[in-house]
């Protein structure tokens, strides 16, 4: 059975009726956790980029060309708040294709249960003159997510060792240390700036706060920039965790008075396996670079000078925060129950995030929950394979932009083991 989680390579096809075509053709991705992929396809012309699906078998699309999802089969599809699809030059469309953890468990629950170790990624272009619709697929094989698969960022968290949700600092005081818990997949070089925007500059808008290698190659050096505080360099090595420090305290203006935001910005790496070749594609000539690509907007971390004390995440919320109701801090859930976890809604939030954690810091699981909701039943895969372990939650409210607002404290929950 472990043998059959060691991977997903992503080897993109495009049917020899369809006019349109896909770069890169083998891509190893993560069976094990979130994997995001940049994909140029090329011949799109006027073509419309339809919804983007998972599934376990493919069906012959006729009348249309190519071949589509059987639905019997389908996994799931893209989110919208994940379609970072984007025109590019010569009649072409640069896709990110970020497979949720949840598609990978599918994926590998059939896998165990006899089926082929393969999914699929189709993508449905719809033609604007009524002509049939052309889907091309990319098929999944799952692998480890070591070295032979696309360095990309799956999950960025930045925050400063003083645990707030926001700091607050009189003027010219000094900010205490800053650090990006970043997990990946691949490896390759983490290159890249942090950046300050100052009050009463225009703050970055969502697509400033992608990684360079996010964006199409004729956008990429187009966003906005801001003071810049340092760089850095580092080598990733396959292992997907890494703590990346933030800028020196001392270079971290703090003498003017307002709403400061820091930001990481990723720079593309030249890491091969995510390569798009252009001219396979009739996109243009040369090969497109993707390592470091992240099918998010990086968060800022923002602090405010000038408006007196930091208030600390265990200090008692106020009245709208967002709070945690139940279990109860360091119960013991048996083991032929669900976890079922409940919180207070935080009156301004746009929607929130769940987050689970291992006591040793790694991501387990993580869910965006929409207003209103204020419970959330963890899948069982996930009580299966935290069973006798205790894990950490809580609950961050976003704002419209997907920014963190404010985080509620870590609670912790132990799952009893099977027969406990």
């Amino acid at each position: 059975m472990r043998a059959l989680a060691l991977g997903l390579v992503v080897a993109v096809s495009a049917h020899a009726g369809a006019q349109v075509r896909v770069s890169p053709t083998g891509v190893s991705v993560n069976a094990n956790g979130a994997t995001t992929v940049f994909l140029t396809f090329g011949g799109v012309g006027t073509r419309v980029a339809r919804e983007g699906m998972w599934c376990g078998a493919l069906i012959p699309a006729a009348p249309d060309a190519g071949a589509r999802c059987d639905p019997a089969t389908i996994f799931g599809v893209l989110p919208a708040r994940y379609d970072l699809r984007a025109p590019s030059g010569r009649g072409a469309l640069t896709d990110v294709m970020s497979i949720p953890p949840a598609v990978a468990m599918r994926a590998y629950q059939d896998a165990v249960r006899g089926a082929r170790s393969t999914f699929f990624y189709v993508r449905r272009f719809e033609s604007p003159t009524g002509g049939p619709d052309e889907y091309v697929a990319v098929t999944c094989r799952l692998t480890g997510g070591g070295a032979r698969t696309p360095f990309a960022l799956t999950d960025v968290r930045i925050a400063f060792a003083e645990n707030v949700p926001v700091l607050a600092l009189a003027a010219g005081a000094q900010v205490p240390p800053v650090a990006a818990t970043i997990a990946y997949n691949g490896t390759g070089r983490l290159r890249g700036r942090w950046e300050v925007v100052l009050p009463g500059e225009e703050p970055p808008d969502e697509a400033d706060l992608l990684t360079e290698a996010t964006l199409p190659l004729e956008r990429r050096g187009t966003q906005r920039r801001y003071t810049e505080l340092s760089r850095f360099n580092v080598f990733l090595p396959p292992g997907g965790r890494v703590t990346l420090a933030g800028p020196p305290a001392d270079r971290v203006p703090t003498r003017v008075e307002g709403t400061h935001l820091l930001l990481l910005r990723v720079e593309a790496d030249n890491e091969r396996e995510g390569d798009s070749d252009l001219a396979a594609v009739g996109a243009g000539d040369g090969v497109v670079h993707s390592g470091a690509v992240a099918g998010f907007p990086l968060p800022p971390l923002r602090y405010v000078v000038g408006a007196g004390e930091s208030r600390g995440e265990a200090d008692d919320p106020r009245p709208g925060d967002a709070r945690l109701v139940g279990p109860e801090d360091g119960a013991v859930v048996p083991a032929d129950t669900a976890l079922v976890l409940r919180w207070r809604e935080d009156a301004a939030a746009a929607r929130h995030r769940l987050e689970l954690v291992g006591t040793d810091g790694g991501t387990l699981f993580t869910a965006y929950v929409a207003r209103g909701v204020v419970r959330y039943a963890v899948p069982p895969f996930v009580r299966t394979q935290a069973a006798g372990r205790a894990l950490d939650w809580r609950i961050v409210a976003l704002d419209d932009v997907g920014r963190a607002r404010r985080r509620t404290p870590w609670r912790r929950v132990t799952l009893a083991p099977p027969g406990g």
